[in-house]
């Protein structure tokens, strides 16, 4: 079991009334389970005591340790029966698809024309996209993801509109307007400068407003010119801050119409890399079909790619290679990538991830799997530190997940020894019934 020393306040530090306390089973991740030994990547309290101040960490240690720094009457909320864990955090996943989630019979390119771009249409309605926004954030935050990088779509209206719900509810989240102006709909096309334009506002209203962060958003390679993807490089020069979220390699027709589209190129992320698109804040969704060349630059560069095993099974992409991105040190985190995945829920997502991983022979430790979800999201955004973990200073986002929610995970757990097998069951039988609570900067949401 990991070093669970408390980091002990001083009474100073949780006379505020802005203070919260939170006791029960606490689990974090210090590092990768991959890159330490595995005992030394994360902090277990079986007693634990997590205080807020302000929305933010104070501490979190042993119970008993702590509770001795507290003022009189702060009121202690106690969660029995289940584990307080940092929220999850979804990489990659598309708002304006999630009322067509479930369309049968279609893999990557034919999905496309033949479900997403239809739906898409709708969204240059600001209306419209509130009522999807409201629901879409619901959705996650009942089963526990508290921040995501999100896709919009086309229309600058999409971005306007999300960013509005998601303000309202106070949460961290990174969205962007589609930048696609060729082999798509006529009526859903930008040009490379009004996509240009579009995105600049959008940034410059939108990027760290709050809690609020803008990612650039070609949507792939074959809906992009050449001179629109050097735009979004010119863009991303601009304004530093700001990230890039794309696809890459997630389809075989896919990687082979790019190979036609772009064959100055060396590979599929060369095309991206010739327009100066990768970096610390780049998160490219799949690689399912990565080469060596192609890890090793990603990992140079620090970008990040985001695996999303339920999208890859039913679309038939393949298997994400996670023990070839671990072998460059490729920041990977986790993503549901809605309406392509199939749940709302990292649980889920964990149980598909496992699976995945079983095919190609590997294996997925639960410890990996929440690590993943969590600290490993917050790496491959680049907010560690801020979100993913219970360190000092970082922002409260924390959810309950409980033992108890069914009757087969009640049996099922009653039999868990280990806090290993613990987790595992979680991964496997958890969805988001599992999750009872969620808390945004320390508040019940």
């Amino acid at each position: 079991m990991s070093n669970s020393t408390s980091n002990t306040p001083s009474t100073s530090e949780v006379t505020s009334t802005a203070t919260k306390a939170f006791r029960g089973e606490i689990l974090h991740f210090l590092a990768d389970p991959a890159k330490v030994a595995e005992e030394e990547s994360y902090q277990y309290f079986e007693d634990g005591l997590l205080l807020i101040k302000n929305g933010l960490v104070v501490a979190v240690g042993n119970a008993t340790d702590l509770l001795a720094t507290l003022p009189v009457g702060l009121e202690v909320t106690q969660y029995d029966n289940g584990l307080i864990m940092p929220g999850f955090i979804d990489t990659h996943v598309h708002y304006p698809q999630t009322e067509m989630i479930a369309s049968y019979g279609a893999q990557l390119l034919e999905w496309l024309e033949n479900y997403t771009f239809p739906e898409e249409k709708q969204f240059s309605d600001f209306e419209h996209g509130k009522r999807v926004a409201e629901f879409f954030l619901t959705q996650l935050l009942d089963a526990g993801t508290t921040t995501a990088l999100v896709f919009g779509t086309v229309h600058k209206e999409s971005v306007d509109a999300f960013f509005t719900i998601a303000q309202q509810k106070k949460l961290r989240m990174i969205c962007g307007k589609v930048l696609m102006n060729q082999n798509c709909p006529e009526d859903l096309q930008d040009t490379t400068e009004s996509g240009y334009t579009d995105s600049k506002a959008l940034i410059e209203k939108w990027h760290n407003t709050d809690r609020l962060q803008y990612a650039i958003t070609p949507r792939f390679a074959p809906t992009c010119s050449t001179e629109q993807l050097q735009k979004a490089g010119e863009l991303l020069k601009e304004y530093p801050g700001v990230y890039l979220h794309t696809h890459l390699s997630e389809n075989k027709n896919e990687i082979a119409w790019v190979s036609e589209l772009f064959p100055d190129s060396d590979g599929y992320l060369d095309v991206y890399d010739k327009s100066n698109l990768l970096g610390r804040r780049s998160v490219f969704a799949h690689g399912v079909h990565l080469h060596d060349h192609e890890c090793q630059r990603l990992s140079e560069t620090n970008s990040a790619i985001a695996f999303c095993p339920t999208s890859n099974l039913f679309l038939g992409s393949g298997c994400f290679n996670l023990k070839q991105a671990e072998e460059f040190d490729v920041n990977v985190g986790l993503g549901t990538d809605i309406g392509a995945g199939t749940s709302f829920s990292m649980l889920t997502t964990l149980n598909e991830g496992y699976k995945t991983q079983q095919l190609r022979g590997d294996k997925l430790s639960p410890f990996k799997s929440f690590y993943l979800a969590t600290l490993g999201g917050a790496v491959a955004l680049d907010l560690e530190g801020t979100i993913g973990n219970f360190t000092k200073g970082a922002e409260a986002d924390f959810i309950v997940l409980d033992y108890q929610a069914t009757p087969l995970m009640a049996r099922r757990i009653a039999r868990c020894k280990t806090l290993t097998e613990k987790l595992f069951v979680l991964s496997i039988l958890g969805d988001d019934r599992h999750v009872k609570a969620t808390h945004i900067m320390g508040e019940k949401v």
